[in-house]
């Protein structure tokens, strides 16, 4: 009988799969395309990474009983900040995460974006902006990695 990989495995692979992915689009394929528009896909890529390896710090601490799961996300994303000392995660990568998941929600709601000069802008209903730029999109990539690289060595640890 084949023995399946656990839950918390397959979320950790579609992590480093998706920051991989962001990681190749931001300093492989943007610099030889240079469009603006490339940056919410990179984006959308790195708001995936950041909701597996959350799913794996969760059902990770699931399996062991040390937790309980919720139906609520929100319910969630609180339990999941309840571990963060645990998995070293500071405050301020807690904040960079809530950032870019934020950040992704707007694009995926937002009525209206522009590129304007190496920037793209987004538009909410109440006409509130957000940008991202590259060097936005560099630093929540080197906070993912060192989350992913965090969560890994806390659960290979045991």
């Amino acid at each position: 009988m084949e023995i399946q990989p656990e839950k918390f495995e397959i979320s950790l692979k579609k992590a480093s799969q998706a920051l991989k992915m962001a990681d190749h689009l931001t300093y492989i394929t943007f610099p030889l395309v240079k469009e603006n528009k490339l940056l919410l896909k990179i984006l959308d890529e790195l708001r995936e990474a950041i909701l597996n390896i959350i799913n794996a710090i969760l059902q990770y601490e699931y399996l062991h009983k040390r937790i309980q799961l919720y139906k609520d996300a929100k319910e969630n994303f609180r339990t999941f900040k309840g571990l963060s000392e645990k998995y070293r995660i500071s405050q301020e990568q807690l904040n960079k995460i809530m950032e870019i998941l934020s950040l992704a929600e707007k694009h995926k709601k937002s009525p209206f974006e522009f590129s304007k000069k190496d920037k793209i802008v987004i538009m909410s209903d109440n006409l509130k902006t957000s940008t991202l730029d590259l060097d936005k999109i560099k630093s929540f990539l080197l906070e993912a990695k060192d989350l992913l690289r965090k969560t890994n060595l806390i659960i290979k640890s045991g």
